[in-house]
């Protein structure tokens, strides 16, 4: 079987929905197991009790509203799928579930911002690219 695992990093970005898509084909050519990811920011602890709590499960909300119906779409396809919502910068979120889970691929999108936006503001791609020990595939959003 050539892919078991596939994570996919989900932003709500069109290109992460068609990273989705891609996925969703592969998955079923290979019978791979899907595993979605996304991070939110790092809430501040200088927030205090018990605003920190009440920040950090409103982002945790807004990723399930985002993230369980594609799950939940992936799963009537008849593929296997695991979620994971994680705090922190969205790059180091998607190579420690790639490790730790041992994925064969990382799918995820590109917002296209170019090479002067990757260097003035970094790119995620760019650094998934950069220190990821399984092949990375990065979908473009489609142009309008």
């Amino acid at each position: 079987m050539l892919f078991e695992k596939i994570l996919v990093a989900v932003d709500g970005s069109s290109a992460s929905t068609r990273a989705v898509e891609c996925a969703r084909k592969l998955a079923k050519l290979t019978d791979a197991t899907i595993i979605l990811v996304h991070a939110y920011p790092k809430t501040p602890e200088y927030l205090g009790e018990p605003n920190l709590s009440e920040t950090i499960a409103r982002h945790i909300e807004n990723a399930r509203n985002l993230i369980d119906p594609l799950a939940q779409s992936l799963q009537e396809d008849g593929i296997a799928t695991i979620t994971e919502i994680l705090q922190g910068p969205p790059s180091e979120a998607i190579l420690n579930v790639a490790d730790t889970r041992e994925v064969d691929l990382i799918i995820m999108g590109a917002r296209g911002l170019g090479s002067l936006g990757s260097l003035l503001l970094g790119s995620v791609s760019q650094k998934v690219l950069s220190h990821a020990t399984c092949p990375v595939m990065v979908v473009r959003s489609q142009k309008e």
